[in-house]
């Protein structure tokens, strides 16, 4: 789903906008002025980021904090998200009772799809909305198809990219991020940019198949332990304030700033 580049450095040559004199800048200025330049833009944040050989070769060559990131799913396996056992596998309705919503609330639903929990999380909140986001664009046309047909009116699909959700500033209620964090190719980017999205008493909504259980039948690098997840979240400001286990599979973690 998301490949991995450095932004490149841009510099800006001040003189360029002096007229033909600049041409004749000394040197020294020249260097100056390209430093000062250098030192406005800002630098691609590393920290916690490792490249390697892959230990899985399910994952990318890329991790974070010492996790192998996974590769994403493509819209090609959407039919899987939709399974007909998927409510009773995984516990959806729990899982939707234990995100205590109010009919107000703004929802953003990471990794969307074709819209599983988007279409059930849209009833409960009559007065609010839910931001269905995606980076591929066949699942976000998959479903806006299905919210034109049922005239869902509080559903807002909202492309994203590997890097930005693209959720509005302080804005959000409750993010719901099911099993889609540990496939972020850009993880500390992510939710750096989810944490300014969030309202103050807003909460992000984490569930990861549990790595800490070896009977899940799930390959160990789609699986996440809470340790890992909390290191991770704690490097953007995001803490630990719930963890629900009455999952049948998955870790429910709550967080906020």
């Amino acid at each position: 789903m998301m490949s991995f580049s450095k932004p490149l450095l841009r510099i800006g040559a001040a003189g360029l906008l002096l007229g033909p004199t600049a041409c004749t800048q000394p040197l020294a200025e020249g260097k100056a002025a390209q430093f000062a330049e250098q030192r406005r833009q800002p630098l691609p944040d590393t920290s916690g980021y490792e490249r390697r050989t892959p230990q899985d070769l399910n994952g990318i060559g890329k991790y974070y904090f010492g996790r192998q990131i996974a590769h994403v799913m493509g819209h090609e396996g959407a039919a899987w998200l939709d399974r007909s056992d998927r409510s009773a596998e995984e516990g959806t309705e729990t899982l939707l009772r234990e995100l205590q919503l109010k009919p107000t609330d703004v929802v953003a639903d990471i990794g969307a799809g074709t819209g599983f929990f988007t279409f059930r999380i849209s009833p409960l909140v009559p007065q609010g909305k839910v931001l269905a986001v995606d980076i591929q664009p066949e699942m976000l046309a998959a479903l806006r198809a299905t919210r034109d047909q049922e005239r869902i009116g509080n559903v807002v699909p909202v492309r994203g990219t590997t890097s930005n959700p693209n959720l509005p500033a302080h804005g959000v209620d409750l993010v719901l991020i099911v099993d889609a964090y540990h496939e972020f190719d850009h993880p500390r980017e992510m939710m750096r940019a989810i944490r300014h999205s969030l309202t103050p008493t807003g909460r992000v909504a984490l569930v990861e198949y549990r790595a800490e259980d070896v009977s899940v039948p799930i390959k160990r690098i789609h699986k996440m332990s809470i340790a890992q997840v909390r290191r991770e979240l704690a490097a953007v400001g995001l803490r630990l304030t719930d963890s629900v286990e009455t999952l049948p599979q998955q870790h429910l973690l709550f967080f906020q700033q």
